[in-house]
């Protein structure tokens, strides 16, 4: 019962809420009609009239409220490009290890081009044929050493002994200029040769002082040995300042069983007058010509004619001693 009496005032209430909506306030006066009716629900009506305009002000509120979570919404909708933009970070770090992948392919064949070279062992040279070569050495344009010969290394040891013959092509000369000295170094590939000049101005003449050698050759197979030898008081290829030597063949002998045989050499030392050109010659003692053999067999050939001749004399005189004249 209680509940059908609230039913009907809220009922009534919303009708005169929405009346009082489409009319202004200020134009309802109430009817006299009224003053007849019982005065309890005269005096109720009027309260629900001036409650019911509070609730339109607040409805308006909800709606401006409305659009701000319209407004976050896109928020959301910008970070989620942010994944996006970092997914190719990754993409491009992929190809990094295939780049360092061919580096061991590259250090595999190192070893492969190290392995043949212990394989073959020493072996001596084939033979070849004595060359006389030309050495020269020249210093800031002025000739000091100029030199024209053929070389032999010859080592007369018990365990592994031979001949090297020096090829000129395979030769490198040098020199070092002193005062009054000058070396002269023959580099090949087995060693080396350093002939050391020496210009005497109180005997005036020019020779070699000193000679070096170093070789390391197998003059058996299988079996290298290092020859070194070095002679410091010699007076070898000596002529006069200005003068050449010249000897057709020669050995030297340095010590250590090694000798240099020389062939065909004509050498010369300073004073050059002209600047490819050797000066006069001075022969070896080898080389140069002995007359002490024919001036002997001419003597005695000599001393065979007179004693012809006075035999020859002897006997006309005994064939004229025996006959008398009648």
């Amino acid at each position: 019962m209680k509940t059908g009496i609230f039913s009907l005032i809220a009922t009534c209430v919303l009708l005169t809420a929405i009346a009082s909506a489409n009319k202004p306030p200020a134009s309802v006066q109430p009817p006299a009609e009224f003053t007849e009716d019982p005065p309890k629900p005269t005096t109720t009506t009027p309260k629900p009239t001036t409650t019911t305009p509070k609730p339109t002000t607040t409805t308006p509120k909800p709606t401006t409220t409305t659009p701000k979570p319209t407004t976050t919404k896109p928020k959301p909708t910008t970070t989620t490009a942010i994944p996006t933009t970092t997914k190719p970070i990754p993409t491009t770090t992929i190809p990094k290890p295939t780049t360092t992948t061919p580096k061991p392919t590259t250090t595999t064949p190192k070893p492969t081009t190290t392995t043949p070279k212990p394989t073959p062992e020493p072996s001596p040279t084939p033979s070849t044929n004595v060359t006389m070569g030309n050495y020269n050495y020249t210093e800031g344009g002025t000739l000091y050493v100029m030199a024209q010969m053929a070389l032999q290394i010859r080592v007369n040891d018990s365990k592994a002994g031979g001949v090297f013959t020096l090829q000129p092509p395979k030769i490198k000369p040098s020199g070092v200029i002193g005062a009054d000295s000058v070396n002269l170094t023959l580099q090949f590939d087995e060693g080396k040769i350093v002939f050391g000049f020496k210009r005497n101005t109180t005997t005036k003449a020019v020779y070699v002082k000193s000679l070096d050698l170093s070789l390391k050759y197998a003059f058996t197979k299988g079996v290298r040995g290092e020859y070194n030898a070095k002679n410091g008081s010699l007076e070898l290829f000596k002529a006069a300042i200005g003068h050449s030597y010249v000897c057709r063949n020669e050995s030297i002998f340095l010590g250590n069983q090694i000798y240099l045989d020389v062939t065909q050499d004509k050498v010369q030392a300073f004073n050059f007058t002209a600047k490819t050109q050797f000066g006069p010659i001075d022969p070896c003692k080898a080389d140069q010509q002995d007359y002490t053999v024919p001036i002997a067999v001419g003597i005695v050939l000599l001393i065979l004619i007179i004693i012809v001749i006075l035999a020859y004399v002897c006997s006309r005189q005994r064939r004229s001693d025996g006959y008398q004249s009648l």
